[in-house]
């Protein structure tokens, strides 16, 4: 199973709070074509009300909202301790203002303008991020397996000696085997960039981390998808 059939495959009910209408409309006719449940508003008010008296499984919400900000309606359900997963779309690009709105409590930050693609990959990844009562302890896929409590890493009797950034380029990996991560998605999770940094970084991770995986093996794992990113075989 990839990406791309993964939501469609898990049906939510969502809640799009945005106030152009031609983004609502484009939002909202993907999602209803995954076949999910989506309601909307057009107005951060509104949108609170809805959020806080109706049960989600994830919220896209707009972060200039008129009758009130899309930051605001994010720290006010996390002030009432709301755990639904948030994503925040907005045109504001600078580091610290998607910092900003990171800090308020939103779980990712999506520039405008997007492809529905990536906004679909980043929505899946929300809803497979493990909750804080169901923490996972090993991940696994084929040969490869990973203890997250030991931090160990074995391809069948063979134990792999990682750096702590390789460890946690495969976790995320593992995390969404099967399926094509983006750079964007790597940089963000793994380097905790919000931004390009304009550099290889990933390049020669995954080279690094490819050299360790496959090298002795003659199934490969890790593989490239030219011009989109990268995927971690679960065969």
């Amino acid at each position: 199973m990839n990406y791309l059939t993964q939501m469609s495959q898990m049906r939510m009910k969502i809640l799009v709070v945005e106030d152009d209408v031609e983004t609502l409309e484009f939002v909202k006719k993907g999602f209803f074509e995954e076949g999910h449940s989506v309601d909307s508003s057009a107005n951060g008010q509104e949108g609170l009300l809805m959020a806080s008296t109706s049960d989600y499984d994830l919220i896209v919400l707009d972060r200039m909202l008129p009758g009130l900000d899309g930051l605001s309606v994010v720290r006010t359900l996390r002030a009432n301790s709301s755990k639904v997963p948030i994503l925040i779309l907005s045109a504001l690009s600078e580091v610290d203002q998607r910092v900003e709105g990171l800090e308020a409590g939103c779980d990712d930050y999506l520039i405008k303008p997007f492809a529905f693609s990536e906004l679909k990959a980043r929505c899946n990844i929300l809803m497979k991020r493990p909750r804080a009562s169901d923490q996972i302890t090993r991940l696994e896929t084929a040969s490869l397996k990973m203890d997250l409590v030991n931090r160990k890493v074995t391809r069948g009797e063979t134990e792999i000696d990682l750096k702590p950034r390789e460890f946690r380029l495969l976790e995320f990996l593992l995390r969404h085997a099967g399926e094509v991560v983006t750079r964007t998605m790597l940089l963000e999770h793994v380097w905790d960039y919000h931004f390009d940094p304009q550099t290889n970084v990933i390049d020669v991770h995954i080279s690094r981390l490819r050299n360790k995986l496959d090298k002795d093996f003659s199934n490969q794992l890790l593989e490239t998808v030219r011009g989109a990113g990268y995927r971690l075989s679960k065969d």
